[in-house]
């Protein structure tokens, strides 16, 4: 039996003129893995939403065609229908949640599919263990930070030990060991259990070594082919793989140990000298600085600046204190020792809303922030209400979204809506600008435009600062980068010294060569052969 047939698929949300899904025909097979790319807006989540029925029977709209996961048509079986044997996480996991305790979020699917005790129970210390979250079955939800969720609501759709496993962007928010730890857990299932698996990821590195099958969404497009011919034609590939288009590597290597076969250490070259280090006025002090959540100690004892002309990047395990050190200097927590200056001046008294003047947050769910009836709307609300007229044309086209200043923000794709966000906050020109997992649902290009963005808006002479756990955005945005562990800052250096130096942050190209490489082009300057002028001498003929 088929896992998923998809025949003649069209789909159009309610009031949309333009269907997002044009006569898609697919079938997916049982034991693979299959993975969905395209650019932001393109339509994966919204084909993902339709292989367990909440398109059409919870969203509306307009639906043609037929989608039969499982034996089953969609169109006549509820989305509870497919609970037991369809597992979905979604893009934002933190709007699955339930239930306010980690065990009592998995164990509440199992009860209301009417599981036994004693298998709730084995299955619930199986799924701890299989995702290594067993130190969090007795944390409040609330309190866990981004990657931790993302990790139980995977852990959730596991319990039930579905047929079908469907993930939207499911290491979009992990750290590099805790999305190799959930990925491995999923191949195993998939390779030793036949779960079928179908998944969208921009972080192609993570995904390709296990990825059968790759899906093109795009507009007007749907193609499927195997991972070597879709990596031949596609446009935003990991560096990896672009590195092996550039040298002309056959197979293209998805993996470290593929590529090392083509390199020749003998011809590498060291990198570069970085760029000295920013000397511009102290923008932001923080001076020993700890922070509690009740008994729990999120951040000690920090201490940095960051001047204009910065951009500083904030990595580190999923909650090692980075959304709460971003938060603390924006004032939207205060320390419970330490100081945190703005441009000199002890913040620790004054309301956020002074604060804000100088300073802007992006959070890691944006749609916190937008609430306005149109992207216009939004970028127009803040300027507004401080008596300031802006024009906000060349931002949203600095960073991509200019076709959907008119369209509503929580229409939008989670990567657009991101950087919605980021422009609601952008256009004020806030001389310090605080981002937390800006990278999170945008493919390579959009990554690649948002990292030219923060580095334009830094050398105006403001200070960015990201919490990213996005090492490749790092190495081609980032001046400087702090390294936290459990709440402590034990690295701050540049991002050839910090990531060049690890083995959980390091980069493709800097896995690959070590420390003659971080990037793309570090790595094609070390590899490809130096170009000798041509000699104007000319050998007589005999």
């Amino acid at each position: 039996m088929i896992a998923a047939r998809v025949d003649d698929l069209s789909y159009s949300f309610p009031d949309s003129a333009n269907a997002v899904l044009r006569h898609v025909c697919w079938n997916v097979e049982p034991g693979s893995t299959t993975l969905v790319v395209g650019p932001s807006g393109s339509g994966k989540s919204t084909l993902l939403r339709c292989l367990n029925g909440l398109i059409p029977h919870f969203h509306g709209g307009r639906f043609g065609g037929n989608v039969v996961v499982l034996g089953a048509n969609t169109r006549e079986r509820s989305p509870r229908d497919f609970a037991h044997s369809v597992g979905v996480v979604f893009q934002d996991p933190e709007s699955q949640f339930i239930t306010d305790r980690v065990e009592d979020e998995i164990v509440f699917g199992m009860e209301n599919l009417g599981f036994e005790p004693r298998a709730m129970r084995l299955r619930l210390e199986e799924t701890l263990d299989l995702l290594g979250i067993h130190h969090l079955r007795g944390r409040e939800v609330a309190t866990l930070s981004g990657g931790e969720r993302q990790r139980v609501a995977i852990a959730v759709a596991l319990a039930t030990r579905p047929e079908l496993l469907v993930l939207d962007e499911p290491t979009s928010q992990l750290d590099p060991l805790a999305a190799h730890d959930v990925l491995a857990a999923v191949e195993h299932l998939n390779r030793d259990l036949g779960l079928t698996i179908v998944l969208s990821e921009h972080r192609l590195d993570r995904v390709l070594p296990f990825a059968g099958r790759i899906v093109e969404v795009a507009r007007d497009v749907f193609r499927e082919s195997d991972t070597q011919t879709a990596l031949q034609a596609m446009a935003d590939v990991p560096p990896l793989v672009a590195l092996g288009r550039e040298l002309g590597w056959d197979p293209l290597p998805v993996t470290i140990r593929d590529a090392r076969r083509f390199v020749d250490a003998s011809s590498s070259h060291p990198l570069t000298e970085p760029d000295p280090p920013a000397t511009g006025d102290a923008l932001l002090t923080v001076d020993g600085v700890s922070h509690r959540y009740g008994d729990a100690t999120a951040v000690r004892d920090v201490s940095f600046t960051g001047r204009a002309g910065e951009v500083v990047a904030l990595i580190g395990r999923n909650g090692s204190g980075k959304t709460t050190l971003l938060k603390l200097s924006m004032g939207l927590l205060r320390p419970t020792r330490g100081r945190v200056l703005h441009a000199g001046g002890d913040i620790a008294r004054l309301p956020v809303h002074d604060i804000a003047r100088d300073a802007g947050y992006v959070p890691q769910h944006p749609t916190t922030l937008l609430h306005q009836e149109s992207v216009l709307e939004e970028l127009a609300f803040g300027p507004r209400l401080r008596g300031i007229q802006t024009d906000a044309s060349g931002l949203l086209a600095r960073l991509g979204i200019a076709e959907h200043a008119d369209r509503h923000p929580l229409d939008l794709s989670g990567g657009e809506r991101q950087r919605a966000a980021l422009a609601a906050i952008a256009i004020s020109e806030p001389s310090i600008l605080l981002l937390d997992e800006p990278t999170r649902g945008l493919p390579a290009a959009d990554k690649r435009a948002l990292a030219r963005f923060v580095r334009d808006y830094a050398s105006e002479g403001r200070l960015v600062i990201v919490a990213t756990h996005d090492v490749e955005f790092v190495a081609t945005a980032a001046d400087r980068v702090l390294l936290l562990a459990e709440g402590e800052l034990v690295a701050d250096d540049r991002p050839a010294s910090v990531l060049g130096g690890s083995l959980a942050f390091a980069t493709q190209m800097n896995r690959l060569l070590g420390g003659r490489a971080l990037t793309l082009d570090d790595a094609l300057a070390a590899l490809r052969p130096p170009i000798h002028a041509a000699s104007n001498d000319v050998t007589p003929t005999a």
